[in-house]
């Protein structure tokens, strides 16, 4: 049972990792449901103060996630428009371009969003674009290094109670 546990465990920080830069995975919180697998090996004894503290991590980057890009693309003159064609950029840049297209497709899809809002305005949707590219790019490095901080404590906990 505790292999089974494991192996779910790691499974969990690589989803959790690839979770930092798809949008429908919520990469920390998915890295901590490793961590509480881990303390559910028959090896490890309960930390319930660590498993708090991580878990409010990750709440909280959940949510930040959703109001840096928000905050990238009001500061340079963005709208809810700008803000909604970067999430369908990212998403179709995923699909069609993988990787390089989550950055591309979350530019494009907020200059194209902006231009909707605002047809003759291309400067704004320019500095808009560029705030939402800034935004995403920040909450996709913050989500990635803590699912990286998750990872290396349940391998630190499995290599230290095994």
């Amino acid at each position: 049972m505790d292999l089974a546990l494991i192996i779910i465990g790691v499974l969990l920080i690589i989803i959790g990792l690839i979770g930092s830069f798809v949008p429908v995975i919520p990469g920390p919180i998915t890295a901590w449901l490793a961590l509480l697998i881990i303390y559910q090996t028959s090896f490890v004894s309960s930390d319930f103060t660590f498993l708090a503290i991580t878990l409010s991590i990750s709440i909280g980057v959940f949510i930040l996630d959703y109001f840096i890009p928000i905050i990238g693309a009001k500061k340079l003159g963005g709208t809810k428009s700008g803000i909604i064609g970067a999430t369908v950029g990212l998403v179709v840049g995923l699909i069609f371009l993988g990787p390089l297209g989550v950055f591309m497709g979350t530019f494009l899809g907020a200059f194209i969003g902006e231009l909707i809002q605002a047809p003759n305005d291309k400067r704004t949707a320019l500095r808009a674009a560029s705030g939402s590219l800034i935004g995403f790019l920040t909450g996709v490095f913050l989500k990635f290094s803590i699912t990286l901080i998750f990872g290396y404590y349940f391998f630190k906990i499995l290599l230290e109670n095994h």
